[in-house]
């Protein structure tokens, strides 16, 4: 690619990194959870009309959802953007001790403030050299509601929001640099609801038939489960009604919401249907009836090591994200907060480094580069990205924006939010995304590259959606 338009390019974030930098510190200000983001969706879609984009509301009918387009011709280059926070993660910003703004309320500790805005000035960024440098091709922001756990892009892909996309990019906030180069876990939300007899629970118990007995011996079942299925599988589950406070009382309700992953789309079907049976056999020796209320789910990723690779390329000409002596000091305040068992994890700077020289790897904030040669790992998270990677081929990468060992979805995640260090590690992860975009614009055989890839992985098998009706669920992913 000519180096004329990298310099535009560069140029260009420069000039927009102000103005979507303060779309993410008021996200992060405004935190509101799955389906309900209406002022940070609103905050996006006065941004990206200000850059000229064209707005398109409530696709797939989710009030909190739009995209926003540019350009007439070419191949559709679609940027990913969220922009949900999590419950009871409210925290001070730039603070080392944990205190919240509102106690109880809501915070961004999944760093979403950044990723949605992240995107936007990568997307917003490419579209103004595009049309300086006169290459074709057409620009598209998705804001995606509801990642945690209400999985809004498994709704747009099955309303087909993704049909015409090229290839997709995204980023999330992280605790390395590099790209994001794993599968992930296909995941169903399922709740259970029992339903039995209430009666007294000493002067005629024979009448009773406990509903909260079924759930506990489903989740007793569920456990024994365990021992005969594939290690990635993860079962995890939330007693939602209990049945009431009044142990008197044989409990005639009661529900348990389970989040069942697997590591293919196929074997999450067959998991469910096990889990499915245990709750029926838990009615059965109840004498109960059980409902069962699907709550969504998302697929897992089909990396694509093809677009892995030009990312890795883009991010390793970049050279090293360095940090301030400033930023470093508040990144190792925040790991003294850490538990002693996560302390040593340095795991993001203590292996192989393609920037960093030989012992220059203890540094709080992450400045090299993970090494990438190709092969794919296996994740044990979930995300609804992997509904886009099933109908497009995808890229992402991730940047420091954390201190070394913090986990996500803490406190300690919302206080580096809106920290110098956080809009630094955010506009590297534009520049990064830009620029694959544009080489894939310049190259269209890495397209078409891509896309032999993504249809080898999926291999001929279809895309089943684990979104049903119309209802979005919600539980954090």
């Amino acid at each position: 690619m000519a180096q004329d338009v990298c310099a535009l390019l560069d140029a260009a974030i420069v000039g927009l990194a102000p103005v979507f930098t303060a779309v993410a510190d008021d996200i992060w200000a405004t935190p509101e959870l799955c389906f309900g983001e209406h002022r940070s969706a609103a905050r996006q879609i006065e941004a990206m009309e200000a850059q000229g984009f064209r707005i398109t509301r409530r696709p797939a009918g989710l009030d909190t959802a739009f995209m926003a387009d540019w350009g007439e011709e070419g191949p559709v280059i679609a940027f990913l953007g969220e922009f949900d926070a999590l419950p009871g993660l409210s925290q001070v910003a730039g603070l080392a001790c944990q205190q919240p703004v509102v106690q109880g309320g809501n915070g961004h500790g999944c760093g979403h403030n950044l990723l949605g805005a992240g995107s936007m000035l990568a997307a917003s960024a490419l579209a103004g050299v595009l049309k300086r440098a006169g290459m074709r091709a057409r620009v598209r922001y998705y804001g995606c509601p509801a990642e945690e756990g209400g999985w809004g892009k498994a709704y747009l892909v099955r309303a087909g929001a993704f049909n015409d996309a090229a290839i997709a990019i995204g980023w999330h906030p992280g605790t390395f640099n590099g790209v994001r180069a794993r599968s992930t876990l296909a995941v169903v939300n399922r709740a259970y609801r029992f339903r039995g007899t209430a009666a007294h629970a000493a002067m005629s118990p024979h009448l009773g038939r406990s509903a909260l007995d079924a759930v506990e011996l489903m989740n007793i079942g569920a456990n024994f489960l365990r021992e005969h299925v594939l290690p990635d599988v993860r079962l995890h589950y939330a007693i939602t009604d209990a049945g009431g406070a009044a142990p008197a009382v044989v409990q005639a309700r009661a529900e348990v919401l389970y989040m069942i992953r697997a590591p293919e789309l196929d074997m999450v079907h067959d998991l469910v249907a096990r889990v499915d049976d245990i709750a029926r056999g838990a009615a059965l020796m109840t004498g109960t009836e059980v409902d069962f209320l699907p709550q969504g789910g998302a697929s897992n990723v089909l990396p694509n090591a093809a677009l892995c690779h030009v990312m890795h390329g883009v991010m390793r000409r970049l050279g090293r994200l360095s940090f301030t002596p400033d930023e470093r000091a508040f990144a190792e305040e925040i790991r003294e907060t850490l538990p002693d068992r996560d302390k040593p994890d340095r795991r993001a700077v203590s292996e192989p480094d393609e920037l960093l020289p030989t012992g220059e790897g203890r540094a709080p904030l992450h400045e090299g580069l993970r090494p990438f040669d190709g092969r794919m790992s296996q994740g044990l998270g979930s995300t609804d990205v992997g509904d886009v990677t099933w109908t497009v081929p995808t890229v992402e990468c991730a940047t420091a924006t954390w201190a070394v060992g913090t986990p996500s979805h803490s406190w300690q995640v919302v206080a580096q939010g809106c920290t110098p260090a956080a809009h630094r590690a955010m506009v590297r992860a534009a520049v990064v995304m830009a620029g694959t975009a544009l080489e894939a614009i310049a190259s269209p055989s890495l397209i078409r590259e891509a896309r032999k890839e993504y249809e080898e992985r999926r291999g001929g098998r279809p895309y089943r959606s684990l979104v049903e009706g119309d209802t979005p669920g919600s539980a954090p992913a």
